[in-house]
């Protein structure tokens, strides 16, 4: 996409130009990768560059390692002191405070969750924010087709290199949609953050402000698993991963679980929307080669990561990675051109005909759609036919109920339909539900639940069915 202006932009204006001002007008592509001639960011400081966003402003904001703390810090200020309302964020889950989401800043800030993370969930739930459902291979339409119109963008970025080209670190995504689209784009300048390959790349000539800051990045390093999560771990990688395949995996301690039980595999791939630390060890091991990859031989893909400070080292300047425009890294059709693709994602409820609860717990919203069903399918139309669609789950909760349930609590929503579940994996085995009727899925359900409700399921499968659960 192309725009034509009369010099450098001002923030939040398209410049328009006569005639006789063609010949000094040059074209100006909202492609990250071109420098703009000519054009230079104001180095200031981060309440100045946020004093531009207005109220009824929409502003993009990175999410994941990616969070630009000091940025928002300062919008946080800026909204109070202007008497700013209705400033509404569009992000995916963010790491820090998020102060905004404090019943003071009602009507004031207002977070469009595209996935919710735990910081911004009782927001939601009470109110004060708002839950985006949306696939995550979706969200840069909103931006490109300018279904949400962007003022304005808040980004963290490593500093430029000799070339004036700055890094999105270990959280592209949907960002590089966010720029190409937003008409303000402010940039925080950390050295912390790592220089990646890929699509997260953006010249500094693009930001209208930068901001330099020496913040930390934010952390999650790998928790203890408990028993039960070290035992599904250990069913799917021992049964459903081969060697070769090429493996995605969410976020959490069942994935890290997997990841964890591979260690005697061979010629791993991964193309993932997001990764962890559990990926480090297994490239040093040797297991994780993607020599048998179709999408990018012999590199490690992915749209994010979220961990410790050894994973963003680990990243940081190494080629064998690339970071990817998440519409392209979790399309279906890009997914299922790799080897045995095994797709492992995490659910919370499932019930006994297959329909899967993963972004609520009943009338309570709790995470978003994320990339769950992308991969479930891109591993279903995998094209060897050696694709393997997973999810997982402990079978109770920490009070002891079954997560296998007759019907799904009132208020849930339903994010994996019955026709994409394959395989739901829980302590106790395996359940393959592809292929099978209604009446066959509840007897495969019944078996991998705890021992302590499957006479209970049995009798409700009964009364809701009217017929016995069977092979």
């Amino acid at each position: 996409m192309l725009r034509l202006v009369c010099g450098p932009r001002g923030p939040f204006t398209r410049s328009c130009i006569t005639m006789k001002q063609f010949n000094r007008a040059i074209y100006i592509s909202h492609e990250p990768f071109h420098p703009i001639p000519g054009k230079e960011p104001e180095w200031t400081t981060a309440d100045k560059a946020v004093s531009l966003i207005r109220s009824n402003h929409k502003v993009f904001v990175h999410g994941t390692s990616g969070t630009p703390f000091a940025l928002l810090k300062a919008l946080v200020n800026h909204s109070k002191q202007a008497g700013l309302s209705n400033v509404e964020l569009y992000h995916i889950h963010v790491e820090g405070p998020a102060e905004w989401t404090q019943p003071e800043f009602e009507g004031i800030i207002r977070s469009n969750n595209m996935f919710i993370g735990a910081n911004c969930r009782q927001a939601v739930n009470e109110g004060r924010g708002d839950y985006l459902p949306i696939f995550l291979s979706d969200i840069p339409l909103l931006f490109r087709r300018n279904i949400v119109q962007l003022d304005a963008a808040l980004v963290q970025v490593t500093p430029p290199n000799k070339h004036g080209f700055c890094s999105l670190g270990g959280a592209v995504d949907c960002v590089r949609s966010a720029l190409q689209n937003a008409k303000y784009i402010i940039g925080q300048v950390n050295p912390n953050v790592p220089r990646t390959y890929g699509d997260g790349i953006i010249h500094q000539s693009h930001f209208d402000a930068m901001v330099e800051t020496n913040d930390p990045l934010p952390q999650r390093p790998p928790s203890k698993p408990t028993d039960i999560e070290k035992a599904i771990g250990e069913i799917i990688a021992a049964n459903l991963v081969e060697d070769g395949a090429t493996i995605q995996m969410g976020i959490g301690n069942i994935p890290d679980q997997v990841l964890s039980s591979l260690w005697g595999h061979r010629d791993i791939g991964v193309h993932s929307e997001m990764f962890s630390d559990g990926l480090v060890d297994l490239v040093e091991r040797g297991v994780i080669t993607n020599s048998q990859k179709v999408v990018m031989q012999g590199k490690i893909v992915g749209g994010f990561c979220l961990g410790s400070q050894r994973l963003y080292d680990f990243i940081d300047d190494n080629p064998s990675l690339a970071f990817l425009d998440i519409a392209y890294v979790n399309n279906p059709a890009t997914i299922c051109r790799n080897p045995k693709v095994t797709a492992i994602n995490s659910c919370l409820e499932v019930d006994i005909t297959g329909q899967v609860v993963a972004d609520s717990l009943g009338h309570k919203f709790f995470s978003g759609v994320g990339g769950q069903i992308d991969f479930l399918r891109g591993a279903a139309l995998s094209s060897d036919g050696r694709g393997k669609p997973i999810l997982a789950m402990p079978s109770v909760t920490k009070r002891g109920e079954s997560k296998i349930v007759p019907f799904i609590k009132e208020g849930s929503g339903v994010v994996t339909t019955r026709a994409h579940l394959h395989y739901l994996v829980t302590e106790y085995g395996i359940a393959n539900l592809f292929g099978k009727n209604v009446r066959q899925r509840a007897y495969e359900l019944i078996k991998i639940s705890h021992p302590d409700h499957r006479e209970a399921l049995e009798k409700a499968t009964y009364d809701r069915l009217n017929c016995m659960p069977s092979p």
